[in-house]
């Protein structure tokens, strides 16, 4: 039993503690160094300022932005930094300039270890770049609203990303990457507004997320292993999918991914592995599909190794993309379309060791769909409904 002198030792101990946790960690306002939240006042070289003294610190520190609205011009948040805990708070909104520039991204965190993004919005006002897409006019390549380059152990927590002119958020060459709580939203027919884009990066977890675009929700690139991707609801967009790859020589591997406890409502696909019909060299290997939920897709569960858009540089050849120990189980709902499940592989590199269990599809919610598959080597047992073309 502890005595009450010695109970109000115990508190006055954790308050000291608290204190000095607090005095530990250094903070970094953006309205100090001139940010201003109005909508309109080009706020970069404060945030930037801010960034560098955070990044400068020799103890965890944090970057703040208060609630408001403040545009952000084309900002690199860059490293390495003296510290290995920087934490950037959003409590309010960021805005992209009005129309584009030619910037590949719009914020980018690159050569960051250590590095936590929480909350916020970041608003990417694509609508004037989509307007120049669809004109047929000659329009730049489009920014990517948040990429995270060349960087370890990063953390984003309930960030709502709007209207990325193209992907919403990139992870490209990084490792222990974490997306939790993300909001991703885009009208369904804006142009190559990917939710999340994969590459070149490992240890990588998206987990209970919302994404609403005009493309993938999640796309998985070349040289991207060890992904888990958990709780997402997916539509409108054109679902979760590896690749396109093999579209250049000498790719490197997908391999180790999982995605389970997902919903598709209303997409183009739900889950999909995509390559380019060339002979360029790779391969998929160690995919897990499992416990997906199928809204009216139009094609639920698809392998595209034929994919020439434009029928440029392509027809006539076959992909040299390697695509084996593929799971699918627990797959169920309703497609859009007859062809509820689609392998079309490689003559050259047929798809091997594809697994498929309990897959429940309908065709229009109660009628009979059907399956599809030329050079596929599998498995099938459970349920199976369309029944197995393996």
């Amino acid at each position: 039993m502890y005595s009450s002198s010695m109970m109000a030792r115990a508190v006055c101990l954790l308050l000291i503690a608290l204190r000095l946790s607090l005095l530990a960690a250094a903070s970094y306002n953006v309205v100090d160094y001139g940010a201003v939240a109005d909508g309109r006042t080009d706020s970069a070289k404060a945030f930037l300022a801010a960034w560098s003294a955070a990044c400068a610190a020799n103890k965890p520190a944090s970057m703040y932005v208060p609630a408001g609205r403040f545009m952000v011009g084309q900002a690199t948040f860059q490293g390495p930094c003296n510290n290995s805990a920087i934490r950037v708070f959003i409590a309010g909104t960021l805005v992209a300039p009005s129309g584009y520039t030619a910037a590949a991204n719009w914020l980018r965190f690159k050569y960051v270890n250590g590095l936590s993004v929480l909350g916020g919005i970041i608003d990417g006002r694509g609508q004037t770049f989509w307007a120049c897409k669809e004109a047929g006019r000659s329009c730049p390549q489009g920014a990517t609203s948040l990429a995270i380059a060349l960087s370890t152990n990063v953390v984003i927590r309930g960030l709502a990303s709007h209207n990325s002119e193209v992907f919403h958020l990139s992870i490209f060459a990084s490792s222990g990457v974490k997306i939790q709580g993300a909001k991703i939203i885009a009208p369904g027919d804006s142009p190559n507004t990917d939710g999340i884009h994969i590459q070149k990066s490992t240890d990588v977890s998206v987990v209970s997320t919302v994404i609403k675009t005009g493309d993938d929700c999640i796309s998985m690139g070349e040289g991207t292993s060890n992904v888990w991707i958990e709780k997402i609801h997916c539509g409108p967009g054109h679902g979760i999918s590896i690749g396109s790859l093999g579209a250049t020589p000498s790719e490197t591997r997908v391999q180790n991914i999982t995605v389970t406890a997902v919903t598709f409502s209303g997409t183009q696909n739900g889950l999909r592995i995509k390559t380019w019909g060339k002979p360029n060299g790779g391969f998929v290997e160690g995919v897990t599909f499992s416990h997906a939920v199928m809204q009216n897709v139009g094609y639920p569960i698809v392998v595209d190794q034929n994919y020439c858009p434009g029928n440029v540089d392509c027809p006539g050849q076959s992909s040299g993309i390697r695509i084996s120990k593929v799971s699918y189980m627990d797959i169920q709902g309703s497609s859009a379309t007859p062809v509820a499940v689609k392998f079309d592989c490689s003559p050259t590199n047929p798809c091997r060791g594809l697994d498929l269990r309990d897959i429940k599809l309908t065709y229009l919610g109660n009628k009979q769909a059907e399956a599809y598959c030329k050079n596929a080597q599998g498995s099938a047992a459970g349920t199976m409904n369309p029944p197995s073309c393996i």
